[in-house]
């Protein structure tokens, strides 16, 4: 296999600096294009500054498609290899039983992926082992670093690594912290309910969140943004955006819609986002709205190109999430960086994400009556629109890649230095 060049700066190759190989088993494909596009915002940014290549583990088991006869789009398979703006994507399978012996999905992940990984060690002279989710992928890149001799960075993100504290997993993920040499936490929040209860020492903990691409998502004409959607200019609009599970809370927001129009007259409540493998309650939310008597309040607008989302959020007045656990919400941002406040609850990293009120509000979970107060309070408030802006451009995503690209820069400094200082100590025996 041939190593795809990336653009970079001077003559058009790669990038100077450490050479990463970001491991991580949720990456999109065309199979799943939405399965952590987060990641992708972050590490391909991180690939203008540095070389970078990607292994995204598949699980894998004979019996998947007998789930998938109840639960449809369970494990959707990627192309094996593919390059994505000039770099290489690789996704060897690795076998992971549903729902069964998930202690050994980081050992057969490390088994299954070992020989993947060497080959770009050798071929693209792999510098650091970047994981993302701490189990089962940085458990499984610390096996591999170990046995190759590459340093390993975990970044924890979201509710994934919690949940498995107290769990057969849990000795797992106290050895993958353990041995990461630096383990980056996308908010403080993570650093404190995940890293320190699992012993990680504090210099080896960083916090770096993800930021908004003010590209992507800026602020559009709202009577124009209403008129694509078909929506009244003088309705009140809410909206929210993310996969259609019960961890992101959609099903919360339809109750509290009835007190809204009565108060205001004519509401809508945009969902944007689609069912994934963990679960879809699309046709739960519209029985909810039936079951309310707002059915007609509530828009399921499917999952929306990048591109096409600033419409949506331009739409609205108000943004809605009220989530169960949240590592870095970047739809938060998102919203604000379109000039759309928020409405939140107070958990994982949101008071990080939206720590002005002059940005949105708090409520602590679940406070159905205090949530639906402040959605009431919010679209009755005259917001300041370029308090917001400007909130969302102190997120831009180069603050973040600057800090990423200066971890990844000193791991490798330090690990040379190490390297150094160790051979004059061997050529001396």
């Amino acid at each position: 296999m041939s190593i795809v060049t990336q653009s970079g700066p001077g003559n058009g190759g790669l990038p100077k600096g450490p050479r990463i190989l970001v491991y991580s088993s949720l990456f999109p494909s065309a199979a799943a294009p939405t399965a952590g596009t987060f990641i992708r915002e972050r590490m391909f940014r991180v690939a203008k500054r540095l070389p970078l290549v990607v292994v995204a583990p598949q699980p894998w088991s004979p019996f998947d498609w007998l789930v998938r006869m109840v639960r449809k789009g369970f494990r959707p398979m990627g192309a094996a290899r593919e390059v994505v703006e000039g770099i290489e994507i690789l996704r060897p399978r690795f076998l992971s039983l549903p729902g069964v012996l998930k202690r050994l999905d980081s050992r057969l992940m490390a088994w299954s992926t070992l020989g993947c990984v060497r080959a770009q060690q050798r071929r693209f002279g792999v510098d650091i082992i970047d994981a993302h989710f701490a189990y089962p992928d940085g458990h499984a890149a610390t096996l591999i670093g170990r046995r190759l001799g590459l340093p390993v960075t975990i970044t924890l993100r979201g509710s994934k690594d919690q949940r498995l504290i107290g769990t057969d997993c849990e000795p797992s993920l106290r050895d993958a912290l353990a041995h990461a040499d630096r383990v980056i936490a996308v908010s403080d929040s993570l650093r404190h309910e995940v890293a320190e209860p699992l012993g990680l020492p504090a210099e080896r903990a960083r916090v770096i969140g993800n930021g908004v691409d003010l590209e992507k998502f800026e602020p559009v004409d709202r009577t124009e943004a209403r008129r694509r959607l078909g929506l009244d200019a003088d309705a009140k609009v809410l909206i929210g955006v993310g996969n259609l599970i019960e961890l992101k809370g959609f099903h919360r927001v339809v109750p509290l819609l009835p007190a809204l129009r009565e108060r205001f007259g004519k509401v809508v409540y945009l969902i944007v986002g689609g069912g994934t493998g963990q679960g879809d309650m699309s046709e739960r939310i519209l029985a909810l709205a039936r079951e309310h008597g707002v059915a007609e309040c509530v828009r399921l607008c499917g999952r929306q190109a990048p591109e096409e989302l600033k419409w949506y959020y331009g739409a609205a007045d108000v943004f809605a999430l009220a989530t169960s656990y949240e590592g870095w919400a970047n739809v938060l941002l998102e919203a604000m960086a379109c000039g759309v406040p928020v409405v939140t609850t107070r958990v994982g990293g949101n008071a990080e994400v939206v720590a002005s009120e002059a940005v949105g509000t708090l409520v602590e979970f679940w406070d159905g009556e205090a949530f639906g107060q402040a959605l009431a309070a919010a679209l009755a408030r005259d917001w300041d629109r370029e308090a917001l802006l400007a909130y969302a451009r102190g997120n831009a995503w180069d603050l973040r890649i600057d800090a990423l690209v200066d971890e990844f820069e000193a791991l490798a400094a330090s690990r040379a230095a190490r390297a150094t200082v160790a051979s004059p100590l061997m050529e001396s025996k």
